[in-house]
């Protein structure tokens, strides 16, 4: 029995894209041999930080900032010679309730002090001071927040996540992203408010993305 042409025309125009998405790959890999040394920039719209509190002992309660920009210079043959300089906008924080967005980012009452930050918060700003590898793919770094106007130290727990070169289709440019955690107590810059009903501590979970 023949099979007539357009039954095979139609079999084709469905295998061949399926046969093609097989066949790609992500441009990432785990491997730290990927990285390539040199001055990176932040991708804004890949880089997040999340941020958690406990929510008067019942949940936890997520928020994010994006948007962020900054510079990552590394060096692969050293490591801890590697810095980082990090610009996070305040004022476009996030969260899933637009009334506790608005909460945060409104005026003091009577021209109080704001119960969070404000309406024109100045951005935050991470620049490391020290990065101590940790094995292959692990490093501890260390480095000065400013948050609110005010500058703490804060260590980061980092962890590589990935490396490779995008597709000339897409930009054609050499990647590195990242995860770093770390928890920090809000009350250390000023944010003090609702303590302790919601923690004064704050786990932060960060997803780098860099590119040159």
């Amino acid at each position: 029995m023949r099979i007539p042409l357009i039954l095979l025309a139609a079999t084709a125009a469905i295998a061949t894209p399926l046969i093609a998405q097989q066949a790609m790959q992500a441009p990432g890999t785990k491997s730290t041999a990927a990285i390539t040394g040199g001055t990176y920039s932040a991708d804004p719209n890949h880089t997040l930080v999340s941020w958690e509190v406990n929510h008067l002992g019942f949940t936890p309660y997520f928020g994010l900032f994006g948007d962020i920009s900054g510079t990552l210079t590394l060096d692969p043959k050293n490591p801890a010679a590697s810095k980082v300089d990090i610009t996070i906008p305040v004022s476009k924080v996030t969260t899933a309730s637009a009334g506790l967005t608005a909460h945060m980012l409104r005026a003091g009452k009577d021209g109080g002090k704001p119960d969070f930050f404000g309406p024109a918060p100045a951005d935050a700003k991470f620049v490391s001071t020290s990065v101590k590898p940790l094995g292959r793919d692990k490093a501890t770094v260390v480095g000065n927040l400013t948050l609110n106007g005010i500058t703490k130290p804060v260590t980061l727990a980092v962890t590589f996540y990935g490396a490779g070169k995008m597709p000339a289709q897409m930009g054609g440019k050499e990647n590195v992203g990242f995860e770093a955690t770390t928890t920090l107590m809000r009350s250390d810059f000023g944010v003090d408010m609702g303590i302790p009903m919601v923690s004064d501590a704050v786990k932060l979970k960060i997803a780098a993305a860099f590119q040159k």
